[in-house]
């Protein structure tokens, strides 16, 4: 063997990767399904989303839904949404093209006291692999 032929070029028909199957995967639909996330697609495209756009249970039931003393001073899970979309909406628009972004919303707590909450949102392939959007609490992934 020649020098040369130790640094020709990879055979382009050998496989990249080796044909192993797919032991589980977990779509967007079906975590939609089983409520891991809640689509929000349609106050997302009031607000201005061109994407698809979900939450994950874990915020919704953590912040976007109001404990009880704050429904009580007027708050609903509508409102809440919406603060949670504009602000990620004025966050996308100040300039950081990243796929994954932190903003902060700030929410009412106990009906009397306000809270101001980083959130995260991470922009990728849904699973027909178009744009989609996933807003989160910082520690979830």
């Amino acid at each position: 063997m020649t020098n040369t032929d130790r640094h020709s070029e990879p055979n382009e028909s050998a496989p990249i990767f080796s044909e192993v199957p797919v032991v589980h995967s977990y779509t967007r639909q079906q975590a939609i399904a089983d409520g891991v996330l809640l689509d929000v697609s349609e106050a997302a495209r009031e607000a201005g989303f061109k994407f698809p756009v979900a939450v994950t249970c874990g915020l919704w039931f953590e912040w976007i839904y109001p404990d009880e003393a704050s429904q009580e001073a007027g708050q609903d899970e509508t409102g809440r949404l919406w603060d949670v979309l504009w602000m990620l909406l004025l966050a996308i628009k100040a300039g950081d093209s990243t796929s994954e972004l932190n903003f902060h919303v700030a929410f009412l707590v106990d009906g009397n006291r306000h809270e101001e909450v980083l959130l995260k949102s991470v922009c990728g392939p849904d699973d027909d692999l178009a744009p989609c959007i996933t807003i989160m609490l910082p520690n979830e992934d």
